[in-house]
């Protein structure tokens, strides 16, 4: 009950603090720059990478008792919480939904629906188009978000697992990217449509014929069309050249059109992968193990880590995470390995630093039954007291 009273109260009594405007995505046909990034193909191709990379990472419950014992997925409401977040999609779809919205706002939210044990059950994402941070009388956060739909909904702020992006300005809400994206999307855009622009107008009118004698209607088109089948047409044999009297006139019109070079075009998408940490390598899939391998430091690593400590603090509460309960986002870069890169690491598991089933998982291949367990060669035994 103590919950609900805060929220009366709060409805009765709030602040605002600031609001956050999301960048959403309505409609169809034409796009034409006016905010809405998602219909972009540059803004898509630069997004998809990270979040098909964060979507294939694995979500995993560890939990590390006193005595340093390590066990995976240990509560099977967690397990089946971290597979299956609610009945219309599972953990990856939702996490590549909740990573789209987080590239293109800077901010994402996911919403946690609990029982009446204040046990985790589901987990939502949010379509908000803007929220607003309020505090109650006695300090509790909320946010008040208001959806595609036109309906406004609060939340608390301990139900929701919130990631942010340039964090700097705001005490809640990571920057928005639409001021930085705003002049390089209206370039983009207005290049695009100068092209299209041009090619329609290579079909407009590019002779006026003048004649100096008053004609009627019917004798003008049939003049003009006399002129184009003798001397505009791919079939015609005089040769480049047209022979006219003085009873007409024949201009030649020479529309111009502004098409940017492909240079200016080029820095203008350069600087859109740059603020997006992207390359066109990565974009096409055309990038070797080193590259990829940078890209998963510089960009999706620090996103893992991110996605591991929020969901940790807003699933367990501050005793469990004390005794050792923790979400971890395991994902690995050496998918893209070469085979070679790959199969050397059979030296991990002969080591026991890897488990079969993972070194089966980068192989791309299925666990093997007794795969979990580490094995280790007799040549490369623990060194006991004595250099034994």
């Amino acid at each position: 009950m103590g919950l609900f009273n805060r929220i009366a109260e709060f409805f009765n009594k709030s602040e605002t603090v600031t609001r956050f405007e999301m960048v959403t995505s309505n409609g169809n046909g034409f796009y034409a720059w006016n905010g809405k990034m998602y219909q972009s193909d540059l803004i898509r191709a630069c997004i998809r990478p990270k979040t098909k990379a964060v979507g294939k990472a694995l979500a995993k419950h560890i939990r590390t008792d006193a005595n340093g014992d390590i066990k995976v997925n240990p509560e099977p409401y967690i397990k089946m919480l971290l597979k299956y977040p609610n009945p219309y999609m599972t953990f990856q779809q939702m996490v590549e939904k909740v990573m789209n919205q987080y590239q293109l706002n800077n901010n994402a939210f996911i919403y946690i629906n609990r029982d009446s044990n204040n046990y985790p059950t589901e987990l939502y994402p949010i379509p908000a188009i803007n929220c607003e941070a309020l505090y109650d009388s006695h300090g509790y956060l909320y946010l008040r978000c208001m959806m595609m739909n036109g309906k406004t909904v609060t939340y608390p702020y301990t139900d929701i697992i919130h990631l942010k992006n340039d964090y700097n300005n705001n005490d809640i809400f990571g920057d928005s990217p639409i001021e930085v994206l705003k002049p390089l999307m209206e370039i983009v855009t207005t290049t695009d449509q100068g092209i299209v622009k041009a090619i329609k107008n290579s079909g407009i009118i590019k002779w006026l014929l003048k004649f100096n004698n008053s004609l009627r209607p019917d004798d003008i088109k049939r003049n003009t069309k006399q002129f184009v089948d003798d001397y505009l047409s791919f079939e015609t044999d005089a040769m480049g050249a047209a022979g006219i009297d003085n009873k007409v006139e024949a201009i030649q019109i020479d529309p111009k059109d502004y098409v940017p070079n492909a240079a200016q075009m080029d820095r203008t998408i350069n600087r859109l992968y740059s603020f997006f940490n992207i390359n066109e390598k990565i974009i096409q899939n055309k990038f070797t193990e080193d590259e990829w391998t940078a890209y998963y430091e510089g960009c999706i690593e620090a996103d893992l880590i991110q996605l591991s400590q929020t969901f940790t603090r807003r699933l367990f509460t501050r005793r469990e995470i004390g005794t050792g309960n923790e979400i971890v986002f395991e994902a690995s870069n050496l998918q893209y390995a070469s085979m070679s890169t790959k199969l050397n690491m059979v030296q991990m598991v002969d080591r026991g630093a890897m488990t079969p089933n993972e070194w089966r998982a980068v192989l791309g291949m299925t666990p093997t039954e007794g795969g979990d367990k580490p094995i280790r060669r007799l040549d490369t035994q623990v060194v006991k007291e004595g250099g034994e």
